[in-house]
């Protein structure tokens, strides 16, 4: 049979096989490098560049900041956990998103509820410590996120000196009269649970003396919960009842 020169090979046929040859060797070259890996979570710029960039629009700037976070956790080909994170990183791009947005909780909801949520206690403790700082910033708009992160504290990390520190803060900043009393209550029930019973008391007591709430319904509770305390404490101690 006659063989015909490869110059009589057509054109589109050549540039079908040079494709096919490429995607061969892209494909033995992915599979000798394994499957995708994660990118680790990049620093985040510096926040007057983000509010530059931002072209006088930082609010929607500070969004965009947030869903790239939510984003990060589905990569190319693989999904990336929220304990393959860098916490410190991630506190920094949630601060960065707060300044360009301070009056927004979206931040603070999703360090208190979502990324303190992870089965790992020193993500969870520094995602608690950024709503630490950024509650003493602004008690007054910021108290649920603090609540919700003593919260975390006390019945996810079961530390009750870490819910009791948050609690204090809350008690001692968050002031105004807009803030549930419940919030201000914390404290004292934290030492309850801790066997603390006089310093319950003594919180108790001073929030009613201080005027700080004035509801009735309130009153009667605590007056009610600091008889409890009292009958706990005789239990507990009965030799050092008085």
């Amino acid at each position: 049979m006659e063989q015909k020169p490869l110059s009589s090979v057509p054109r589109p046929l050549w540039l079908a096989l040079a494709l096919a040859l490429l995607l061969q060797l892209g494909w033995q070259l992915l599979a000798q490098q394994g499957p995708p890996q994660p990118r680790p979570l990049p620093p985040p710029p510096p926040a007057s560049l983000v509010r530059l960039a931002s072209l006088g629009e930082p609010l929607a700037m500070s969004k965009g900041l947030l869903l790239y976070l939510q984003s990060f956790e589905d990569q190319d080909g693989v999904s990336v956990s929220w304990r393959a994170l860098d916490y410190d990183r991630l506190a920094l791009w949630l601060d960065t998103a707060q300044t360009l947005d301070p009056r927004s909780a979206y931040a603070l909801v999703a360090a208190s509820e979502i990324y303190a949520g992870v089965a790992d206690p020193a993500r969870a403790r520094r995602m608690l410590r950024f709503v630490s700082a950024s509650f003493a910033r602004d008690p007054a708009r910021r108290w649920p996120a603090m609540a919700q992160a003593t919260l975390m504290a006390r019945h996810q990390l079961h530390d009750l000196p870490l819910a009791l520190s948050l609690a204090r803060q809350l008690r001692l900043q968050a002031t105004s009269p807009d803030v549930p009393a419940w919030v201000r209550q914390m404290e004292a029930f934290i030492l309850e649970d801790m066997d603390q019973f006089d310093s319950a008391q003594i919180v108790l007591g001073g929030l009613i003396a201080s005027g700080q709430i004035s509801d009735p319904h309130e009153l009667a509770f605590m007056a009610r919960r600091l008889e409890e305390m009292a009958i706990k404490k005789k239990d507990a101690y009965p030799g050092n009842a008085h």
